[in-house]
């Protein structure tokens, strides 16, 4: 995979709904710029006769193949159908799984799709994610008492997406706009969870919006007298948003640059700090957040406020 401009295909073969190899492809893919990888997903492989059907796809598209299957039969004639093909096979979770052997001291259950049992995880996010749709755009203000954290921003700053990648995560995530000339609600006077501002820079929201009122057919709208767009109004408008952030004591992140799994992970990170400085223990879905150590958290208490 390290020829420039090589196409390749990847074979993805798990035994349930192949989540982990996805999120293993996205992440290692992206790091080739110049190769073009056409990735085959092949889940919820189960049987023989279904494998079958992969060896076949993988005998008329060859490459690597990365697979997550419990079922040693399967393995074994997965394994030796690469082979026969000198085809690269792996199994991505075996070096985990055998460095937490080693550690734990006994051998991991061989259980397929243990991940997705119907537990109480489980409901926790189905009720997290119920709870965004309830309390997205300012709505069901009432319900903030419930909420794990409640993101504020000016209008396009990619807070209802954060939201609903947090509640996939267990966590109940609010988010309220912030409008020029509006009060913020009453229910944000003293929160009892903490509250997080999401920046964007001006010309990357400018280009939002433009793309945004094209799609709900709005393209006629003039630039220059819409302060929606306007630059200078919406320059005031973020300017004013991290200000507000700013006499809260809220922290604002920086979306400009980044991905929504990004965002979400320094989200949780703050939500981390916020219980910790109150001497309360996080949920336990927080002591997980993905390490974020280079993020450029603005907006903290005392510290001058740059322009966008």
């Amino acid at each position: 995979m390290t020829t420039t401009g090589r196409s390749i295909n990847l074979h993805l073969v798990s035994d349930s709904t192949g989540e982990t190899l996805n999120s293993i492809a996205r992440a290692t893919i992206t790091r080739f710029e110049d190769a073009h990888v056409i990735v085959h997903r092949w889940s919820l492989i189960r049987s023989r006769l279904q494998l079958d059907r992969v060896l076949e796809g993988i005998q008329h598209d060859p490459g690597p193949v990365l697979f997550t299957l419990v079922d040693r039969s399967l393995r074994h004639a997965l394994e030796e159908t690469c082979a026969r093909l000198g085809l690269p096979c792996m199994s991505v979770l075996d070096p985990v799984m055998d460095l937490l052997q080693g550690a734990i001291g006994r051998r991991a259950k061989e259980k397929r799709a243990a991940q997705h049992v119907l537990d109480a995880d489980y409901f926790r996010r189905i009720d997290a994610m119920h709870f965004v749709l309830s309390h997205d755009d300012g709505q069901g203000l009432a319900g903030i008492a419930e909420a794990d954290v409640v993101l504020v921003g000016v209008s396009r700053s990619s807070k209802t997406p954060t939201c609903f990648y947090l509640a996939n995560r267990g966590i109940k995530a609010a988010n309220v706009p912030i409008v020029p000339g509006a009060p913020l609600p009453p229910e944000l006077e003293n929160p009892p969870c903490p509250v997080i501002g999401l920046t964007i820079e001006t010309n990357a929201l400018i280009e939002i919006r433009r793309h945004r009122l094209r799609l709900i057919g709005a393209g006629g709208v003039r630039q220059d007298t819409n302060a929606y767009i306007d630059p200078d109004a919406v320059k005031a408008e973020i300017l004013a948003a991290r200000r507000l952030c700013t006499q809260r004591g809220w922290p604002v992140i920086d979306v400009t640059r980044r991905s929504i799994e990004e965002t979400a992970a320094t989200v949780l990170q703050l939500m981390e700090a916020w219980h910790a400085r109150r001497g309360r223990a996080a949920e336990p879905v927080l002591a997980h957040a993905p390490a974020d150590p280079a993020a450029p958290v603005l907006g903290r208490v005392g510290k001058a406020e740059p322009a966008p």
